[in-house]
């Protein structure tokens, strides 16, 4: 029997994630999840790639309000509205994407500027802004917030399980950043699924996740190392890509769909 065992959203692309019991699912991934993003002085977007002190900065969501607070010293935080107030239109880039953003005033740059030393804007997805997800693996009208290409992960605990007990040190479910972690069933099994339900709600598996060197950041140091990139690639490798996780996106349409831990999963194929 498959059950989804963990929920997990990250509001600021490449900041620090919430863990969730239930989530509302929206045709743009879970709701709030990387629906603002951090972007250099030319609009490009600003991940842990290029910053790995971004690990250093967590997220919260109470009363109406998106936290954002340094991991080592929560009372020093940022509180910004989750609704939409009165900002001004700018472009920004994601790979290969452009599309409209929302940024933020002067002061609120500045905090995260002075906190990643590195000056960066704070920008969020307008619900009028429609970026497609990759068109060469999902199907055309389908939509994703400002996270790499799809709006969904998916990740079995078999699979990490299995990664586990060929490294070192084990490592905990936050270094892949999933959405939806499940337990039951085979390692990797993930990998060939295509239509598959959560609860009552309609899933498609389009695409195995390349996964980049953000998997050996310490989500919680932000030090960096070698693994599990380096298990990974001998025997997870396909083309000159590192493979775990499948990219998900939601076939449904109901405007007040949840999805819930314990909820069970039927897979179609």
């Amino acid at each position: 029997m498959l059950t989804l065992s963990e929920l997990y959203i990250y509001p600021i692309k490449s900041l620090g994630g919430i863990a969730l019991r239930e989530a509302l699912v929206e045709r743009r991934g879970l709701q709030y999840d990387r629906r603002w993003m951090l972007v250099d002085a030319q609009g490009r977007f600003v991940s842990q790639r290029e910053v790995p002190a971004m690990t250093q900065l967590g997220t919260a969501i109470e009363g109406g309000q998106l936290r954002i607070f340094v991991k080592k010293n929560p009372a020093d935080y940022l509180d910004i509205p989750l609704e939409e107030g009165i900002l001004f239109k700018t472009r920004v880039s994601i790979w290969s994407d452009k599309c409209t953003a929302l940024e933020y005033p002067l002061f609120i740059n500045e905090w995260f500027s002075d906190q990643l030393n590195f000056p960066v804007r704070l920008v969020s997805m307008p619900d009028t802004t429609r970026r497609q997800a990759d068109g060469r693996y999902a199907p055309k009208g389908q939509y994703v917030s400002f996270a790499d290409g799809f709006p969904f992960l998916i990740i079995g605990q078999a699979s990490l399980d299995d990664l586990n007990q060929r490294l070192p040190d084990a490592l905990p479910t936050n270094r892949f950043r999933p959405n939806l972690v499940f337990t039951g069933g085979k390692a990797y099994e993930e990998d060939n699924w295509t239509d598959f339900q959560v609860g009552h709600q309609a899933f498609r598996g389009v695409k195995p996740c390349g996964r980049c060197t953000i998997i050996t950041t310490d989500q919680d140091s932000g030090a960096i190392g070698k693994e599990p990139l380096r298990t990974l690639a001998q025997y997870r490798s396909q083309g000159n890509k590192v493979l775990f996780g499948q990219n998900v996106i939601w076939m449904g349409g109901d405007n007040n769909a949840r999805i819930a831990i314990g909820d069970k999963i039927m897979v179609g194929n």
